[in-house]
Protein backbone atom coordinates (compact mmCIF):
# COMPACT_ATOMS: atom_id res chain seq x y z
CA UNK A 1 0.00 0.00 0.00
CA UNK A 2 1.48 3.31 -0.97
CA UNK A 3 2.13 5.45 2.14
CA UNK A 4 -1.07 7.70 2.88
CA UNK A 5 -1.03 10.83 5.11
CA UNK A 6 -1.03 9.77 8.50
CA UNK A 7 -4.34 10.25 10.12
CA UNK A 8 -5.42 10.00 13.78
CA UNK A 9 -9.45 8.77 14.15
CA UNK A 10 -11.16 9.21 16.82
CA UNK A 11 -13.93 6.63 17.69
CA UNK A 12 -16.38 6.91 20.83
CA UNK A 13 -19.25 5.57 22.26
CA UNK A 14 -20.93 3.54 24.89
CA UNK A 15 -19.94 0.02 25.43
CA UNK A 16 -21.75 -2.32 23.06
CA UNK A 17 -21.83 0.10 20.06
CA UNK A 18 -18.82 -2.20 18.52
CA UNK A 19 -16.16 0.22 19.18
CA UNK A 20 -13.58 -2.33 19.77
CA UNK A 21 -14.42 -4.43 16.50
CA UNK A 22 -14.76 -1.62 13.88
CA UNK A 23 -11.50 0.23 15.22
CA UNK A 24 -9.34 -2.89 15.04
CA UNK A 25 -11.27 -3.69 11.84
CA UNK A 26 -10.67 -0.41 10.37
CA UNK A 27 -6.65 0.08 11.69
CA UNK A 28 -6.26 -3.55 10.41
CA UNK A 29 -7.22 -2.83 6.71
CA UNK A 30 -6.00 0.93 6.62
CA UNK A 31 -2.14 0.12 7.75
CA UNK A 32 -3.00 2.15 10.95
CA UNK A 33 -1.64 1.48 14.62
CA UNK A 34 -4.76 0.87 17.28
CA UNK A 35 -5.62 1.88 21.07
CA UNK A 36 -8.31 0.69 23.17
CA UNK A 37 -8.19 3.09 25.86
CA UNK A 38 -11.45 1.45 28.00
CA UNK A 39 -8.50 -1.41 28.06
CA UNK A 40 -6.14 1.10 29.45
CA UNK A 41 -8.81 1.68 32.57
CA UNK A 42 -9.54 -1.59 32.78
CA UNK A 43 -5.65 -2.40 33.20
CA UNK A 44 -5.44 0.50 36.19
CA UNK A 45 -8.27 -0.74 37.52
CA UNK A 46 -7.21 -4.99 37.63
CA UNK A 47 -4.05 -3.10 39.38
CA UNK A 48 -6.46 -1.06 42.44
CA UNK A 49 -8.13 -4.28 43.11
CA UNK A 50 -4.88 -6.62 43.03
CA UNK A 51 -3.14 -4.20 45.19
CA UNK A 52 -6.10 -3.92 47.97
CA UNK A 53 -6.80 -0.27 47.35
CA UNK A 54 -9.82 0.57 48.25
CA UNK A 55 -12.11 1.50 45.26
CA UNK A 56 -14.76 3.78 47.64
CA UNK A 57 -11.90 5.70 48.31
CA UNK A 58 -11.18 8.53 45.66
CA UNK A 59 -8.21 9.60 47.55
CA UNK A 60 -6.73 6.32 47.99
CA UNK A 61 -6.86 5.70 44.04
CA UNK A 62 -5.72 8.98 43.25
CA UNK A 63 -2.69 8.65 45.89
CA UNK A 64 -1.87 5.59 43.99
CA UNK A 65 -2.80 6.35 40.49
CA UNK A 66 0.68 6.82 39.19
CA UNK A 67 2.18 3.98 40.34
CA UNK A 68 1.32 0.87 37.81
CA UNK A 69 3.40 1.14 34.80
CA UNK A 70 1.29 0.21 31.79
CA UNK A 71 2.43 -0.68 28.36
CA UNK A 72 -0.25 -1.01 25.45
CA UNK A 73 0.73 -2.54 22.21
CA UNK A 74 -0.94 -1.05 18.82
CA UNK A 75 -0.76 -3.22 16.53
CA UNK A 76 -4.64 -4.04 15.86
CA UNK A 77 -3.84 -7.66 14.64
CA UNK A 78 -3.16 -8.43 18.24
CA UNK A 79 -3.22 -5.42 20.48
CA UNK A 80 -1.77 -6.26 23.81
CA UNK A 81 -1.32 -5.11 27.29
CA UNK A 82 0.62 -5.72 30.66
CA UNK A 83 0.65 -3.82 33.90
CA UNK A 84 4.02 -3.70 35.62
CA UNK A 85 5.11 -6.40 32.91
CA UNK A 86 2.84 -8.66 33.34
CA UNK A 87 0.19 -9.52 30.54
CA UNK A 88 -3.45 -8.81 31.54
CA UNK A 89 -5.67 -9.03 28.62
CA UNK A 90 -7.57 -11.60 30.32
CA UNK A 91 -8.12 -10.79 33.64
CA UNK A 92 -8.76 -6.86 32.53
CA UNK A 93 -12.22 -8.69 31.35
CA UNK A 94 -13.44 -10.68 34.20
CA UNK A 95 -16.91 -8.97 35.82
CA UNK A 96 -15.10 -8.24 38.82
CA UNK A 97 -12.98 -5.40 36.99
CA UNK A 98 -15.96 -4.21 34.61
CA UNK A 99 -17.93 -3.61 37.79
CA UNK A 100 -15.33 -0.85 39.40
CA UNK A 101 -14.00 0.37 35.81
CA UNK A 102 -16.14 3.23 36.32
CA UNK A 103 -15.70 4.10 39.84
CA UNK A 104 -11.62 4.14 38.47
CA UNK A 105 -11.90 6.11 35.69
CA UNK A 106 -14.06 8.51 37.53
CA UNK A 107 -11.17 9.86 39.77
CA UNK A 108 -9.09 13.04 38.14
CA UNK A 109 -5.93 11.83 38.95
CA UNK A 110 -6.66 8.80 37.11
CA UNK A 111 -7.97 10.14 34.27
CA UNK A 112 -4.77 12.67 34.24
CA UNK A 113 -2.56 10.08 33.90
CA UNK A 114 -4.14 7.53 31.19
CA UNK A 115 -4.76 10.78 28.98
CA UNK A 116 -1.02 11.68 29.20
CA UNK A 117 -0.61 8.04 28.08
CA UNK A 118 -2.61 8.12 25.08
CA UNK A 119 -1.94 11.53 24.20
CA UNK A 120 1.94 9.94 23.73
CA UNK A 121 0.94 6.90 22.07
CA UNK A 122 -1.05 8.82 19.57
CA UNK A 123 1.66 11.40 18.86
CA UNK A 124 4.27 8.66 18.12
CA UNK A 125 2.32 6.60 15.90
CA UNK A 126 4.26 7.60 12.24
CA UNK A 127 1.60 6.25 10.21
CA UNK A 128 -1.36 7.44 11.67
CA UNK A 129 -4.16 5.65 14.66
CA UNK A 130 -7.16 4.39 15.17
CA UNK A 131 -8.22 5.80 19.13
CA UNK A 132 -11.40 4.06 20.95
CA UNK A 133 -12.84 5.32 23.49
CA UNK A 134 -15.33 7.84 25.51
CA UNK A 135 -13.69 10.57 25.63
CA UNK A 136 -10.82 10.33 23.18
CA UNK A 137 -12.75 13.91 20.50
CA UNK A 138 -13.98 15.81 23.25
CA UNK A 139 -10.58 15.57 25.71
CA UNK A 140 -8.19 13.57 24.84
CA UNK A 141 -7.44 14.34 21.03
CA UNK A 142 -9.52 17.13 20.51
CA UNK A 143 -7.44 18.07 16.98
CA UNK A 144 -8.10 14.38 15.80
CA UNK A 145 -8.17 14.74 11.90
CA UNK A 146 -11.66 12.91 12.05
CA UNK A 147 -14.26 12.00 15.04
CA UNK A 148 -16.33 8.61 15.30
CA UNK A 149 -19.24 8.61 17.38
CA UNK A 150 -20.93 5.45 17.48
CA UNK A 151 -24.54 4.94 18.83
CA UNK A 152 -26.76 1.86 19.05
CA UNK A 153 -30.27 1.21 21.08
CA UNK A 154 -30.16 -0.18 24.60
CA UNK A 155 -31.54 -3.09 23.14
CA UNK A 156 -29.19 -4.06 20.45
CA UNK A 157 -25.97 -2.97 22.46
CA UNK A 158 -27.47 -6.00 25.23
CA UNK A 159 -28.21 -8.70 22.69
CA UNK A 160 -24.69 -8.00 21.03
CA UNK A 161 -22.59 -7.89 24.45
CA UNK A 162 -24.61 -11.16 26.16
CA UNK A 163 -23.69 -12.55 22.79
CA UNK A 164 -19.86 -11.76 23.70
CA UNK A 165 -20.81 -12.96 27.56
CA UNK A 166 -22.05 -16.42 25.92
CA UNK A 167 -25.28 -16.58 27.12
CA UNK A 168 -25.41 -13.51 29.78
CA UNK A 169 -29.09 -12.76 30.45
CA UNK A 170 -30.39 -9.88 28.04
CA UNK A 171 -31.87 -7.91 30.56
CA UNK A 172 -29.51 -7.69 33.27
CA UNK A 173 -26.79 -6.71 30.91
CA UNK A 174 -29.06 -3.76 29.75
CA UNK A 175 -29.39 -2.50 32.90
CA UNK A 176 -25.70 -2.67 33.29
CA UNK A 177 -25.18 -1.33 30.29
CA UNK A 178 -27.83 1.53 31.36
CA UNK A 179 -25.98 1.98 34.48
CA UNK A 180 -22.67 2.43 32.98
CA UNK A 181 -23.64 4.70 30.53
CA UNK A 182 -25.17 6.58 33.76
CA UNK A 183 -22.11 6.77 35.31
CA UNK A 184 -19.47 7.44 32.46
CA UNK A 185 -22.05 10.42 31.10
CA UNK A 186 -22.17 12.17 34.15
CA UNK A 187 -18.83 11.88 35.10
CA UNK A 188 -17.77 15.22 36.41
CA UNK A 189 -14.12 14.66 34.53
CA UNK A 190 -14.16 14.00 30.95
CA UNK A 191 -17.60 12.27 30.50
CA UNK A 192 -18.94 9.89 27.75
CA UNK A 193 -19.79 12.72 25.19
CA UNK A 194 -20.26 13.23 21.13
CA UNK A 195 -17.75 16.42 20.10
CA UNK A 196 -19.74 18.80 18.59
CA UNK A 197 -17.46 17.79 15.08
CA UNK A 198 -18.08 14.15 14.92
CA UNK A 199 -19.83 12.35 12.81
CA UNK A 200 -22.34 9.88 14.61
CA UNK A 201 -22.91 6.50 13.26
CA UNK A 202 -25.68 4.23 14.82
CA UNK A 203 -25.04 1.04 14.35
CA UNK A 204 -28.36 -0.46 15.94
CA UNK A 205 -29.57 -1.28 12.05
CA UNK A 206 -25.89 -2.33 10.71
CA UNK A 207 -23.71 -5.49 10.63
CA UNK A 208 -20.13 -5.04 11.72
CA UNK A 209 -18.85 -5.04 8.14
CA UNK A 210 -21.34 -2.57 7.23
CA UNK A 211 -20.49 0.10 9.88
CA UNK A 212 -16.39 -0.98 9.47
CA UNK A 213 -17.36 -0.10 5.64
CA UNK A 214 -18.72 3.23 6.64
CA UNK A 215 -15.92 4.32 8.71
CA UNK A 216 -13.14 3.25 6.53
CA UNK A 217 -14.63 5.32 3.62
CA UNK A 218 -15.11 8.30 6.08
CA UNK A 219 -11.46 7.90 6.98
CA UNK A 220 -10.11 7.48 3.29
CA UNK A 221 -12.42 10.28 2.15
CA UNK A 222 -10.47 12.65 5.31
CA UNK A 223 -7.17 11.36 4.25
CA UNK A 224 -7.90 12.43 0.47
CA UNK A 225 -9.19 15.67 1.69
CA UNK A 226 -5.92 16.55 3.27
Amino acid sequence: MESATPVIVAIDGPSGTGKSSTSKAVAAQLGLSYLDTGAQYRAITWWMVNNGIDIEDPAAIAAAAGKPEIVSGTDPQGPTITVDGVDVAGPIRTQEVTSKVSAVSAVPEVRARITELQRSIAASAADGIVVEGRDIGTTVLPDADLKIFLTASAEARAARRSGELKGADVHSTREALIKRDAADSSRKTSPLAKADDAVEVDTTELTLAQVIECVVTLVEEKRAGK
